[in-house]
């Protein structure tokens, strides 16, 4: 997608502590897709909007980029914490407002614009690209191209999940995919031969995402994929507000992230990832 099929206006910069203490920055890019469009509640139709929070480490680069989902009727706020660690830990992480299933949507949340979602993220990836490549534009020289994964929580999961491996949406710009609490949307095919790494993270006690629905998809993913169970968990405190699950997934999640977009150890992803009593990890590298 060029240029000029996407707008953009810009919010000023935050900067935020991360857990960790280090240095994040925050800004909100209001993109707009021309191409497509959404209806108000009083009928009319406007272009997509799919205004995006990026945290991005304060210094150094060119980093990875991570395009995060959100689940239905949230936000990016609601991760605050993982998406902040993330950041921290050496990533850009984008994280679109869906238009119409999010908490903000007009009219109130719609699940039947999920099928729209896989392809928001994939524009988010154009449009950070192309600020990327201007020279004196706020995020020049931050991200590196190469190094891009999807990730996504309940149906935000599920949509990087189609990101990643379906055909009908599947972005080969994409090397690695983290999908918490997620599953397959509807009439997903085979899933690609040499398609990105997979880490799949579900709670055992989820009444939500139901893990029959996780344990089907990673068994039709191919390698290198993982399945991290999260023992006793439910379906949003482990990746918002439950300390000792949420630490475990940030551990684990960074040592994925810098295995596949960094090169770093496959042992410390490993180690992050086994913690007895709160987690089974199931490998498949």
């Amino acid at each position: 997608m060029n240029r000029a099929a996407l707008c953009c206006a810009v919010c000023v910069a935050l900067a935020a502590a991360s857990p960790a203490g280090a240095a994040v920055r925050t800004h909100v890019f209001r993109f707009v897709d021309p191409s497509r469009s959404i209806a108000l509640p009083n009928g009319t139709r406007v272009p997509r909007p799919l205004t995006t929070v990026v945290r991005y480490p304060s210094s150094g680069g060119p980093h990875p980029l991570v395009v995060f989902g959100h689940g239905f009727a949230l936000t990016p706020a609601t991760y605050g914490r993982l998406l902040n660690a993330w950041a921290a830990a050496g990533f850009v992480v984008a994280a679109p407002i869906f238009p119409l299933e999010s908490a903000e949507a007009p009219g109130g949340p719609d699940e039947a614009d999920l099928v729209n979602e896989p392809r928001d993220m994939s524009i988010v990836i154009t449009r950070l690209l192309t600020l990327d490549d201007e020279k004196h534009g706020l995020l020049a020289g931050k991200i590196e191209p190469r190094e891009i994964a999807v990730a996504g929580h309940s149906d935000g999961a599920e949509a990087a999940l189609a990101v990643a491996y379906d055909a009908r949406y599947r972005d080969p710009r994409v090397r690695a995919a983290i999908v918490m609490s997620g599953a397959e949307l509807p009439g997903m095919g085979a899933y690609p031969l040499h398609g990105p790494a997979l880490l799949a993270t579900q709670g055992t006690a989820d009444r939500i995402n139901a893990p029959m629905y996780t344990a089907d998809y990673f068994a039709r993913a191919r390698r290198p994929k993982f399945l991290l169970w999260l023992v006793g968990a439910s379906h949003l405190p482990p990746y918002t507000d439950a300390p000792r699950q949420l630490r475990v997934v940030e551990a684990a999640t960074i040592a994925f992230l810098d295995h596949y977009l960094k090169g770093g150890s496959l042992r410390a992803f490993v180690q992050a990832a086994q913690r007895p009593g709160l987690t089974r990890l199931q490998s498949d590298p």
